[in-house]
């Protein structure tokens, strides 16, 4: 798969492409079920898979902090594209430039003249350019003006229930993890580099392994009994903490700590994924470090005890 970050890195697809646009936060399994049928479009005809994301996403740029909580950061979505059906993901920067662009000239100009798009897919509630007026229906019109096709996603449910997002992170929001893992075809995870810490944890006598999870608000808080990979090709099993740690004063910066059982080397600058198992308890202030302390010792016993199961 390629990466290519702006329309304007972006030379002519002359020979065409198959093109699906979202935010496709989360990459789960709706959006997988999109991207196989426009590979199954795609490949019979010879024509490149490519995949339209916007940084920020749109809702970031309007809502700010207000926006609701990203399932997956830009370098996360990459990893699973990476093991899709994906030629090309193509990021656009979303800006008040996009934002009030004429939807007209960006179906002539970038999704004709210069991705030459055969097959397009998106959500039949999808709105782009100034004052939303780009739809679905535009987009249909303008594909029997230019000789280019449109479809929608179609929903793709479990239980009744279209699977999304929103749902995911309303499963994770309640710690249902099991849940969020049907939907999302896999154990939910977050990926990030190991940074230095304020070594509480070594004090306690629990050293974490610290990931700046660089976003204002995140899916999951609380407690879990978790794995890790990306550390000599182990799988690695802990107890981990995801919150400001309101134990102590001033915290507002969201942080993963991992507590590894059975571990004892330097892994700063580590690139890492971790998967959550199954939520153990939600983040809790406590009257002092020896409160803490043994509640940590309950937690990682409890750990253990799961990912033993």
């Amino acid at each position: 798969m390629r990466l290519i970050r702006g329309l304007e890195q972006l030379q002519a697809f002359k020979g065409g492409c198959v093109l699906t646009i979202g935010n496709f936060d989360g990459v789960h399994l709706g959006h997988r079920r999109v991207i196989e049928k426009l590979a199954g479009y795609g490949n019979p005809a010879g024509l490149p898979v490519v995949v339209m994301v916007f940084e920020p996403q749109p809702l970031e740029y309007f809502l700010r902090d207000n926006a609701p909580p990203r399932l997956t950061r830009l370098q996360e979505k990459v990893r699973h594209f990476n093991k899709l059906p994906v030629d090309y993901l193509l990021i656009v920067r979303f800006d008040q430039q996009f934002a009030d662009s004429d939807p007209e000239r960006f179906i002539k100009d970038k999704l004709v003249d210069l991705l030459h798009v055969k097959h397009l897919v998106v959500g039949d509630d999808f709105h782009f350019g100034k004052a939303r007026r780009g739809n679905f229906a535009m987009l249909k019109e303008k594909g029997k003006l230019y000789g280019f096709t449109v479809a929608d996603t179609a929903s793709y449910q479990q239980q009744g229930l279209r699977v999304s997002s929103t749902l995911i992170r309303d499963a994770l929001g309640a710690g249902d993890l099991v849940k969020a893992e049907q939907m999302l075809g896999r154990p939910y995870s977050v990926c990030g580099q190991i940074i230095h810490g304020e070594k509480r944890g070594r004090s306690l006598g629990f050293p974490t392994a610290n990931i700046q999870l660089q976003r204002h608000v995140a899916p999951i808080d609380g407690v879990f009994a978790v794995t890790m990979t990306g550390v000599e090709n182990r799988v690695l099993n802990g107890v981990a903490n995801v919150g400001i740690r309101p134990t102590f004063e001033g915290g507002t910066t969201v942080l993963l700590e991992v507590h590894l059982f059975n571990f004892n080397q330097e892994i700063y600058g580590c690139e890492v994924e971790v998967h959550f198992r199954k939520k153990i308890r939600n983040e809790m202030r406590f009257s002092s470090l020896q409160e803490l302390q043994g509640q940590i010792h309950d937690d990682a016993v409890k750990a253990q005890r799961i990912l033993a199961g």
